[in-house]
């Protein structure tokens, strides 16, 4: 998020963090938004910092995100360990390097890639960096099969489902690539096969699939994306690649639907990504991002860094980052191996369809997403009149319960819904607790009358970058009505 230095002369007297406690270096005020000229000591420092943040909500009761909040000792005293190492440092922390180069091994071998391929892969800080990097290894190869048939190489676009994560929107502005977004419906929140094959041509990068959207946690239908692409190539002989965006469902997919074909066992597949602080359960942030085949990443992104004291391949939009968090999902994969991760996968599972079941009692609910793909449940609220979900989620944030609610995307933004992301941590008994106070809140509700939109997310600023509308692209909502993931 972008943060703004306010004037001074704006603050007024608003200035000063004013502690309350009668000890040294708390005693007065603490300027908030200046640096102090002298320090304090680490102790009050501290209880100033700790207790700012107790302002935050509860970690285990945010089932807004899809972010891991909670490791086991082991893994958090390899992170203490390792905090003060960067992992872009190869020469110095060689070991760190190796258990990259084992994750990115253990990874392609769960996305199914065949041993006679030398799949390829790097750490990213999250999937959002990885996205980035998968999105301009797709735009360089089509630019280098276009200046190969002496085409024209301006004017690529990407084609995706309106129910993309930011990031993707962000890699096309950044990185000048014309979005196409194909549009949902009031009972398809996810990417249509034939809707998407209408926007492809010779100037279409790619295509993304979703393993797990931000929406509703659904799975798109990668298989069937993959075959409608295969039936393009025999026709006209147009060769356009896949991208999974698997951050959700990467480390979910393989364990609890193991027989569905979304990953390398597609030859259309040929670049995946996957938050590792998602269903990988690590802390943020790691993510993954893996080729194929070493053919499908072009060398020409690919840095030669040799200042470190040796020669080192590189491709990331950053440099400098925490080793911790790539050695905690070294360990998440050793110390769990497959019938670990499995199980944790069963239990999540298990509760979200629980949850998923008791809130379809209701007359008043309606379910959209069951918990049948990831570990997701989102309802929306029906009736006469209908509870707003706004409402009921400013409801469930007093008692606690981070609750997000949303409109869907275009052009489905007329669906307005709930989603519970279960993670680990969401014990039964708190999801029971959780639907209690779903049912007790939606009663309260029906029964006091509340506006219809009490919190909707506010129209978009002025300043905002107007979109062109096309065929191909289409209006999307202010940033403050996106699912958050």
């Amino acid at each position: 998020m972008l943060s703004a230095k306010v004037p001074l002369d704006e603050l007024g007297d608003d200035r000063s963090v004013v502690p309350t406690y009668a000890s040294r270096g708390l005693a007065g005020p603490v300027l908030r938004d200046e640096m102090p000229e002298e320090g304090m000591d680490p102790a009050a420092a501290y209880q100033l910092v700790h207790d700012e943040l107790s302002l935050d909500g509860n970690p285990t009761l945010n089932l807004a995100t899809f972010v891991t909040t909670w490791m086991d000792d082991g893994a958090n005293r390899l992170m203490a360990e390792t905090l003060n190492k960067n992992a872009i440092d190869w020469d110095e922390y060689p070991q760190t390097v190796e258990l990259q180069d084992r994750c990115v091994g253990m990874l392609a071998r769960l996305f199914s890639s065949p041993e006679e391929h030398r799949s390829v892969g790097c750490a990213t800080v999250g999937s959002s960096e990885a996205i980035h990097l998968g999105g301009l290894a797709m735009k360089w190869r089509w630019r280098a099969a276009r200046r190969a048939a002496g085409q024209p190489e301006d004017r690529p676009n990407l084609v995706m489902g309106a129910n993309v994560q930011v990031c993707w929107e962000k890699f096309a502005r950044y990185f000048d690539v014309e979005p196409r977004f194909v549009p949902l419906t009031e009972d398809r929140f996810v990417i249509g096969v034939d809707e998407a094959m209408a926007m492809v041509d010779e100037r279409t990068i790619g295509v993304v699939g979703i393993l797990g959207s931000t929406y509703t946690g659904e799975y798109e239908p990668i298989a069937e994306l993959a075959a409608a692409l295969d039936r393009r190539c025999a026709e006209d002989g147009l060769d356009v690649p896949i991208h999974v965006d698997a951050a959700s469902g990467g480390f979910v997919a393989p364990f609890l639907q193991p027989e569905l074909a979304w990953d390398f066992r597609l030859e259309r597949v040929r670049s995946i990504n996957v938050s590792g602080h998602k269903y990988g359960l690590v802390y943020p942030g790691v993510g993954w991002i893996i080729w194929r085949d070493e053919h499908d990443l072009p060398e020409e992104l690919i840095f030669e860094v040799d200042y470190l004291g040796g020669s080192h391949a590189n491709f990331s939009l950053n440099f400098s980052r925490g080793a911790s968090q790539i050695v905690a999902q070294y360990y998440n994969l050793v110390r769990l191996g497959r019938s670990g991760y499995r199980e944790v996968m069963e239990a999540l599972a298990g509760t979200a369809r629980w949850i998923a079941g008791e809130l379809a009692k209701r007359p008043d609910v309606r379910v959209v997403a069951s918990g049948t793909d990831l570990p997701v449940v989102c309802f929306s609220l029906v009736g006469a009149p209908p509870v707003s979900v706004f409402s009921l989620s400013a409801l469930l944030r007093q008692r606690g319960w981070i609750v997000p609610a949303y409109k869907m995307a275009p052009d489905a933004e007329q669906v307005e819904v709930l989603r519970v992301v279960v993670r680990e941590g969401l014990s039964r008994d708190l999801a029971a607790a959780l639907v209690g106070d779903i049912g007790a809140a939606i009663d309260q509700l029906a029964a006091g009358a509340p506006p219809a939109h009490p919190r909707a997310p506010a129209a978009a600023p002025a300043r905002a970058a107007r979109r062109v509308r096309t065929r191909a692209t289409r209006p999307r909502p202010d940033a403050k009505t996106r699912a958050v993931c």
